[in-house]
């Protein structure tokens, strides 16, 4: 599995409030939902990404509340991916649940810089700075949570 696509970068500590605000949480439609992803900190995340492009983050990224729509929302606007320094723990777990790829990378998430294009291959780890051919690796999910991811979460794992 791969993805490739454009940097959106974000600091230390994004909170799952900024990610997707508890002000619109009296839907559970995604799509709805997703028209609202990061909004708090990048007003215009939502009108500029597209399918496959990645986020990039610092430490921690996910804290906070342990919401599922934090991820799911991330997911449903076409985010190939997420790589950080570090995840909050539940957001970790929330992003398998869901199917959203996620790597944590620390060399990775400091020298990419917004707006580069990179690649991710989820199988390796493999994270190539295509604006300045530099590779990253990162460890890869086992072979069981990469079918999860891959199958898009874990109850879709579950049906087979």
């Amino acid at each position: 599995m791969e993805t490739k696509g454009k940097v959106f970068k974000y600091p230390d500590n994004v909170d799952t409030d900024v990610i997707i605000p508890a002000r619109y949480l009296n839907t559970a439609d995604a799509n709805e939902l997703a028209k609202h992803c990061m909004e708090d900190i990048d007003t215009s995340f939502v009108n500029k990404v597209c399918k496959g492009d990645v986020m990039v983050a610092g430490w921690n990224f996910g804290c906070g509340s342990s919401r599922e729509h934090a991820p799911l929302v991330i997911k449903t606007c076409g985010t190939g991916c997420v790589i950080a320094k570090s995840f909050a723990r539940i957001f970790y777990r929330n992003a398998i649940n869901i199917g959203l790829p996620i790597l944590e990378c620390e060399e990775a998430a400091e020298e990419i810089n917004a707006n580069d294009e990179v690649s991710v291959n989820f199988d390796t780890g493999i994270i190539t700075n295509i604006t300045t051919g530099k590779t990253y690796t990162a460890q890869p999910f086992p072979e069981f949570i990469q079918n999860i991811i891959r199958k898009g979460g874990l109850l879709a794992s579950l049906k087979d």
